[in-house]
């Protein structure tokens, strides 16, 4: 597996290429809950529907919760684009059982050292539409082995509205324990995750289409 290789210099050089990028792509980036985790390490689960879910989660780090973070990526999508390793990610190979082991055992390693890590439990991009999400057993394995790790949701939703360019939204959830988690078996558990992200993304997605943005915070985007 290729292991992360953060480089503080190369991150602060992104955020200023990233941050004016934002800007220049989207009309609005709202976001719901956005707030500092109180402890760390924290695991972050995700839905993943978009190229620009990671890049999302380094702004919204930087300008918020100013975690270590890292972030496990598709091996493919790692080496096409190679930089992300200097930003904190680590590369994933669902093709193989071993490579996947090997993946998440370096999680955890993260975790207990202290890092927090992101994870798309989808494994790969899917239109954010899909139901079901269809989460992998991996973020029970791994919550599993850091009970003391707090998990957060955290979920994206795309959508066009009243400007040329399209919006992000964006809403944190309630961190939960892995002691929390209703069920016995690994597979119990994840059902039971990806039930709540579920909710929780339909919930957001409900939000955007009411247009109900008083109850976000403008990362971006000119005031209404």
């Amino acid at each position: 597996m290729i292991k992360a290789k953060k480089m503080p210099l190369f991150e602060n050089a992104f955020e200023l290429y990233l941050n004016p990028l934002i800007r220049r792509s989207f009309a609005n980036v709202f976001g719901k809950g956005i707030v500092q985790p109180p402890s760390e390490p924290v695991l972050f689960i995700a839905n993943h529907s978009s190229w620009w879910d990671g890049l999302l989660f380094f702004f919204l780090n930087r300008s918020v919760w100013r975690h270590d973070v890292h972030m496990m990526m598709d091996e493919k999508g790692l080496k096409r684009y190679g930089f992300f390793r200097y930003l904190g990610a680590f590369s994933i190979n669902r093709s193989k059982p071993k490579d996947i082991l090997a993946s998440l055992q370096y999680a955890e390693q993260l975790l207990l050292s202290g890092k927090t890590v992101i994870l798309f439990p989808q494994g790969e991009e899917f239109h954010q539409e899909i139901r079901p999400l269809g989460f992998s057993t991996g973020i029970a394995y791994l919550m599993e082995h850091c009970p003391d790790v707090p998990a957060i949701p955290v979920s994206f939703y795309y959508s066009f509205r009243h400007e040329r360019k399209p919006e992000v939204w964006v809403q944190q959830g309630t961190p939960f324990y892995y002691a929390e988690i209703p069920g016995s078996a690994r597979k119990e558990k994840t059902g039971s995750i990806e039930r709540a992200i579920t909710e929780q993304l339909d919930q957001l997605k409900s939000e955007a289409v009411s247009e109900n943005t008083a109850a976000f915070r403008k990362f971006t985007g000119r005031r209404e």
